[in-house]
């Protein structure tokens, strides 16, 4: 009973979508007419995710104590996130490659992914606007987050100076989570309309793109799972630390399932790594942190959402210039959305917003967040116990499962 309370948003989204993919199999084409109503909670999504993004990066970022002394082991602990982050996105690109995602739907060729001009306007382009009010547009998502974060530094360095904007940012950032959660309730009817109406028009084989990316996912994250965070482990500490590590990662797996929450699984890991052998000043500073920054989970979700949404707009998902993007992005994402609820949103439509998609595009990248959040959970949250272990190796020299 605890498991459907703590995924009912999940099933409570299913269920709105398989309610309307079979009016859209039994009425066709003439489900057309509510498709307003896909379109009102799509742009409602929109209009609220811009300023969740700046309040809870601003917000975050403003609260960070200066002048510590963990320089140290940040340090080694960011390069140990972006390591594993990337790694697991390089792998799921590969995964992608070797079972490609059928081109089978195709939704709109009245797209192009084409930046113009040269290298160096290129980066402008995506970096920087030059009017303020083109930074609140979701096509401009990049610029919009590096704004958010030099706010948020600014007020952080203003110290006693800007403790009245810190409050501000806070409380707006409380603000916008119970506004984005409060228009999910919607979810089931938009989801459901759009469903109706994609399933009306493109048909059946719809599901079938969905299907093979979900496989694609479960397979590859639980090997992932199963074979990436051994090796971890043994980079760590050896085959003591492979035996160490997951005599004590079964608990915060657990946890991780009945809880669905990677910060509701942090006092789990925090008893777990401190059984590893991590140093408690380590591990206090690691899972915490790594709770809200580090996601492999969502790092390999980001990677399959991108390849999906190209295959149904007949795009290729290949290049050096792609896939290096694909890799940048997967690195935002998954630092963006930890911590806020229903925040895969702001990553799907990071990626919107650099690829140049259509409002069309949210949908599936929406859907098949929700339906991997399970297993990606489980990787976001117990990722962490073998980034501790990593950290302490790095830190100290030694293996940490020797005490």
């Amino acid at each position: 009973m605890g498991f459907f309370k703590t995924y009912r948003s999940m099933f409570t989204l299913l269920a709105g979508i398989i309610a309307g993919s079979i009016a859209g199999l039994i009425f066709g084409e003439k489900v057309v007419v509510i498709k307003p109503v896909a379109d009102i909670f799509l742009n409602l999504l929109f209009t609220a995710i811009i300023p969740l993004v700046f309040f809870c990066i601003a917000s975050a970022i403003a609260h960070i104590e200066a002048g510590n002394k963990l320089g140290r082991i940040l340090g080694v602990m960011s390069l140990v996130f972006l390591s594993t982050i990337l790694f697991s996105a390089f792998l799921t690109i590969v995964a992608v490659w070797i079972f490609p995602i059928h081109q089978q739907v195709t939704l709109s060729h009245d797209i192009n992914l084409e930046q113009p001009g040269n290298w160096g306007d290129q980066v402008v382009k995506l970096l920087t606007v030059n009017e303020f009010y083109e930074i609140l547009s979701r096509k401009n998502m990049l610029p919009f987050i590096i704004f958010s974060g030099i706010t948020g530094l600014a007020a952080m360095r203003a110290g006693e100076r800007g403790k009245a904007f810190r409050q501000f940012l806070h409380s707006g950032n409380e603000v916008m989570k119970d506004v984005l959660i409060v228009i999910m309730r919607l979810g089931p009817i938009g989801l459901g309309a759009y469903f109706a109406y994609q399933v009306g028009t493109v048909g059946p084989k719809l599901f079938g793109t969905y299907a093979h990316s979900l496989g694609i996912y479960y397979g590859f994250g639980t090997l992932y799972f199963l074979v990436g965070f051994t090796l971890y482990a043994f980079i760590a500490g050896g085959m003591p630390g492979i035996r160490i590590f997951w005599k004590n990662n079964i608990i915060p797996t657990l946890t991780a399932v009945g809880t669905g929450s990677s910060i509701a699984t942090i006092p789990a890991n925090l008893n777990a790594v401190k059984a590893m052998g991590v140093p408690e000043d380590i591990g206090g500073v690691v899972v915490p942190l790594g709770a809200t920054l580090h996601k492999d989970g969502s790092s390999i979700s980001s990677i399959i959402k991108m390849a999906v949404v190209f295959a149904m707009f007949g795009k290729s998902f290949d290049g050096p210039g792609i896939i290096l993007m694909a890799l940048g992005v997967t690195v935002i994402a998954s630092i963006v959305e930890g911590g806020i609820p229903n925040g895969g949103y702001i990553g799907e439509m990071l990626v919107m917003s650099i690829y140049g998609f259509p409002i069309e595009a949210l949908p599936p990248l929406m859907i098949i967040g929700t339906l991997v959040d399970p297993l990606a959970t489980i990787l976001n949250a117990t990722g962490d116990n073998v980034a501790a272990m990593l950290t302490a190796r790095f830190l100290r020299g030694r293996s940490p499962a020797i005490s």
